[in-house]
């Protein structure tokens, strides 16, 4: 059962998942048009990481934790952030910020099949008419020649699918594994493995790293917005619902993303808006709320397992 004293924070993090998450689509893209795609995000990963330590030690905690914590905050700062997150960033120098967070808002449906191929959970009808409204809807938003006739345009949407993977596979992974239990030195820990591994990949991919003096303004505010608020912020509190709510109702976030990003994307970058994106966008939308309806999946926990 829930605990009444936990809720203000569940709502606060939900908010943070939902909105900020939502705007860091817009933030990356402004970005990766100056920077190389995995230096910024293990640049960003890194300062974030060594952030929330500094702000886990003036409160007092221990950043010690044992051999197997470190290797699941290793596999999870690898699949989250190292992965999931370096790949959508790269793929979005070939797709549009709109476009990439409506393709993400398919997640919820990943996640149910993964969790019915590699746990066993049943799924009801309803649950498998979300399934087919979320095939449908990623088909419409593929099947459009503004999409389909951007260089790479195809490659992109491949990778984004996978990160896709790397997340679901994540979610369920950090649900049970055994992490540290406060949640910054978590998040902490997976930020810095994670932003590792991103410069690793980086320099193994022979990035060309841009020296800060040469950054632009936007560049420069769009970085300190991603390591303050969609780093720091979001994703401390994607972890803490991790492990007070079930990995199903963390997804539906991408409820909320892909209208923010889209927004965002065409107040500030112009992107254009299609009939087509917006059924595609409904669709997808109308999937993942039966995907995600306690009625339409047996066995959906609502608080920690």
């Amino acid at each position: 059962m829930e605990n009444r004293s936990q809720l203000p924070f569940i709502l606060g993090a939900f908010f943070a998942i939902y909105v900020i998450w939502g705007s860091t689509y817009l933030l990356n893209k402004i970005a990766v048009a100056q920077l190389a795609p995995f230096m910024l995000a293990g640049v960003r990963f890194l300062i974030a990481g060594i952030l929330i330590f500094s702000i886990a030690l003036a409160m007092g905690k221990s950043l010690r934790i044992t051999k197997r914590q470190f290797y699941n905050v290793t596999l999870a700062g690898f699949l989250f952030l190292s992965y999931g997150n370096g790949t959508v960033v790269w793929a979005l120098k070939y797709v549009d910020s709109n476009f990439a967070a409506l393709e993400i808002s398919a997640q919820p449906l990943v996640i149910l099949l993964m969790m019915w191929l590699l746990q066993g959970k049943k799924i009801q009808p309803m649950s498998l008419v979300g399934v087919a409204l979320g095939i449908f809807g990623i088909y419409l938003l593929i099947n459009q020649n503004n999409v389909v006739q951007q260089e790479n345009s195809l490659l992109g949407i491949i990778m984004i699918f996978s990160a896709m993977l790397a997340w679901a596979y994540g979610s369920l992974f950090v649900g049970k594994a055994d992490l540290p239990a406060n949640y910054f030195v978590n998040t902490g820990y997976q930020m810095i493995t994670g932003g590792v591994i991103l410069c690793i990949m980086s320099f193994a991919f022979r990035e060309k790293w841009l020296p800060l003096h040469l950054w632009q303004t936007d560049t420069t505010w769009s970085m300190v917005l991603l390591i303050l608020f969609g780093s720091i912020v979001a994703f401390t509190s994607f972890n803490y619902l991790l492990k007070v709510v079930s990995p199903e109702k963390v997804a539906t976030n991408t409820y909320v993303n892909p209208i923010v990003a889209m927004f965002l994307g065409w107040y500030f970058l112009d992107e254009s808006i299609s009939v087509q994106s917006v059924t595609a966008a409904v669709i997808l939308l109308t999937g993942v709320y039966f995907i995600n309806s306690k009625k339409k999946i047996v066995g959906l926990r609502r608080f920690r397992r």
